[in-house]
């Protein structure tokens, strides 16, 4: 159950939250102010739903603290996780385009602190800044159907082993520190997840990664996984 929250664990004021996303970067601060006094911050905790599939789309969130999974699961309930977000990032923006319901669910992976913003408060605003407004959201709507399009390509065209290999190197560059052994990804993730991220069966990806490992590529201590050799990743996954 979701609950509202002062933000106490936020480093970042709501309107400085809003100014360090894309989406909002080109407002001045006067309507970031503005935007951020009309907007709420709400915890959520680890396994929390935020929304489901075909909910209301009336809302957009800008991660403050923690972890999103956004995934869709079939009628046999199998899961496709489309993206894991943290920090500084943003979801729910399909809200601005139309009134349609929800696409996918939203979950928490861990105690996460959201700054929800109403999809009337945010074009109310941007109508008196249209050029900025049509930009922005183009420029958005645009990654995000980029994005789509390489996960078609990637299930059509790479076997397993090379989109396991390019997610881990993605997940590295979005998520990863760097370590005397090598880039350490922060997120916890068990093969279920990283299966559910590439559309495969558990078992395949638990072969691919045995098999990474076995070469040095690759290890896992803790829940978490390290990348040690980017190169050989890199070349596995064609990219």
């Amino acid at each position: 159950m979701s609950q509202s929250h002062t933000g106490r664990g936020a480093t970042k004021s709501p309107a400085q939250l809003l100014a360090g996303t894309p989406l909002f970067a080109v407002l001045p601060p006067a309507d970031l102010e503005e935007l951020a006094s009309a907007s709420k911050i709400r915890l959520y905790q680890r396994g929390d739903v935020i929304f489901r599939k075909d909910d209301p789309g009336v809302t957009l969130f800008v991660i403050a603290s923690g972890v999103v999974k956004i995934s869709v699961s079939s009628a046999e309930g199998e899961e496709i996780i489309l993206a894991i977000l943290t920090a500084g990032q943003f979801f729910g923006e399909m809200a601005l385009f139309d009134d349609l319901p929800r696409s996918a669910d939203a979950e928490a992976l861990e105690t996460t602190e959201l700054m929800s913003v109403l999809r009337d408060d945010l074009l109310n605003l941007l109508e008196r800044r249209p050029r900025a407004a049509i930009i922005q959201l183009l420029k958005v709507l645009g990654q995000r159907l980029r994005a789509t399009d390489e996960l078609l390509q990637d299930a059509a065209f790479l076997d397993i082993p090379s989109r396991l290999a390019k997610r881990l190197i993605e997940l590295a560059e979005a998520h990863g520190e760097n370590t005397p052994e090598g880039m350490r990804i922060t997120l916890r993730l068990t093969q279920q997840d990283l299966a559910s991220m590439i559309g495969a069966r558990r078992e395949n990806v638990n072969r691919a990664l045995a098999y990474y490992q076995s070469r040095g590529w690759l290890t896992k201590t803790r829940g978490y996984f390290t990348v040690l050799n980017m190169d050989q990743l890199r070349a596995r996954a064609a990219i």
